[in-house]
């Protein structure tokens, strides 16, 4: 008993030690930085004179920023296309596990599977690639992508539409894009859900008569209910995460209207029209409200769903 003492102690020893690599890299890239971040947020910062010689700016900062004609826009579409995004990354998801375990051929269930999730180890960076090519409204050069040929090809529409340069479609086209690339993975989460329901409550139903549909109604979404309860919850968290590397990839100055967020434009204030100080507020109202919703939906976790973090 006292070797399998020491031996479980030497094991946590090992896998504490596994964590400190990431533990270091997430100190030294997210927890460091937020003090001098913060500090930035409240002065006129100058990168030649540094954090402790910036003069000190008070609010006047924010309200710059408040003043600013893009920062209100940007706020509208990070709420329209996140939220967009939450909602439809749960229907879908759920919607496609649903049919999916009604399937009986395993294999086939399998090779679907895979086919769905593998958009989701691809970059935003390989797949913006990926979807310039296929929606492109071609050119005097070049034929109109494989999506706008086939609409064409049916009689759906006329004239290429550009779906990455028109304000009309750019905001659709992120959110479905984002739903294609991550529901294969929200599916699997759902479809995990699913084997925890009691089978005998399906074979009861079945000796009562009741067809698949009115099973999935009465049985499949009360049972994963809680679950739907819990992801939708945690979702809260990310409105204001419409997505930085899927847009910044895709979007241009054609669609900055429809487009631009509110990560694209502390990437335009800090880094391109080097307005440090701004960028640090947006930044900072940002991840304030982002710390308040996520603690919110934890709340919320805890009382309705029954689950907890700390």
């Amino acid at each position: 008993m006292k070797y399998a003492s020491s031996k479980g102690r030497g094991d946590r020893i090992f896998f504490h030690a596994m964590l400190f690599i990431p533990v270091s890299i997430l100190l030294v890239y997210l927890i460091l930085p937020i003090p001098a971040g913060v500090l930035m947020a409240f002065q006129d910062f100058q990168p030649a004179t540094g954090f402790f010689g910036s003069k000190f700016a008070g609010l006047r900062n924010f309200e710059r920023l408040f003043r600013s004609p893009d920062v209100w826009p940007a706020v509208r579409n990070t709420l329209i296309i996140a939220v967009s995004k939450v909602a439809g990354n749960l229907a879908i998801p759920i919607t496609f596990a649903l049919l999916l375990n009604e399937i009986g051929a395993k294999p086939f269930k399998r090779m679907v599977q895979t086919v769905t999730y593998l958009p989701f180890f691809l970059s935003w960076v390989i797949l913006a690639g990926i979807l310039i090519r296929f929606l492109s409204p071609g050119s005097a050069g070049s034929p109109p992508g494989i999506l706008n040929t086939v609409l064409m090809s049916v009689g759906a529409i006329r004239e290429p539409i550009y779906f990455l340069g028109s304000n009309d479609s750019f905001r659709q086209t992120m959110i479905v894009s984002d739903i294609w690339k991550n529901f294969g993975y929200n599916t699997i989460i759902y479809l995990a859900a699913l084997t925890s329901l009691d089978p005998t409550l399906y074979e009861a139903a079945q000796v009562d008569g009741a067809g698949r549909l009115r099973q999935a109604l009465h049985i499949t979404l009360p049972g994963i209910a809680p679950f739907i309860a819990l992801m939708t919850i945690l979702a809260i968290g990310k409105i204001l995460n419409a997505g930085f590397d899927q847009i910044f990839n895709l979007y241009s100055p054609a669609v900055y209207e429809t487009g631009d967020v509110i990560d694209t434009m502390v990437y335009r204030l800090g880094l391109v029209n080097r307005q440090y100080s701004l960028s640090a507020v947006a930044s900072l109202l940002r991840s304030s409200v982002s710390c308040v919703l996520v603690l919110t939906g934890y709340r919320l976790a805890d009382k309705y769903a029954g689950y907890k973090v700390w």
